[in-house]
């Protein structure tokens, strides 16, 4: 129960540690330093992870880690579609 706790709190730290990205990414329509291969890239490895977060739902554990992981893919997600509409 515990490491699932820090499971959780670790990967909703992680996870929002995006937001200032994207509140500056809106702020100043700017993505001109960023690369959209390499967001690519981590949105590929987040959802295959997500598939494998889900097997392990559906085997009833790791909840933590499927909840967490969604956060990132989501959060990631719309890094990519920042990038690709500011561009």
């Amino acid at each position: 129960m515990l490491f699932s706790l820090m499971q959780l709190l670790g990967g909703i730290i992680l996870s929002l540690g995006w937001i200032p990205q994207i509140v500056q990414m809106v702020k100043t329509k700017s993505v001109k330093d960023l690369s959209l291969k390499s967001y690519l890239l981590m949105l590929l490895g987040i959802s295959l992870m997500e598939a494998y977060a889900v097997r392990l739902v559906m085997t009833g554990v790791g909840y933590a880690f499927f909840v967490t992981n969604t956060l990132s893919l989501c959060i990631v997600l719309v890094v990519v579609i920042l990038i690709v509409r500011f561009s």
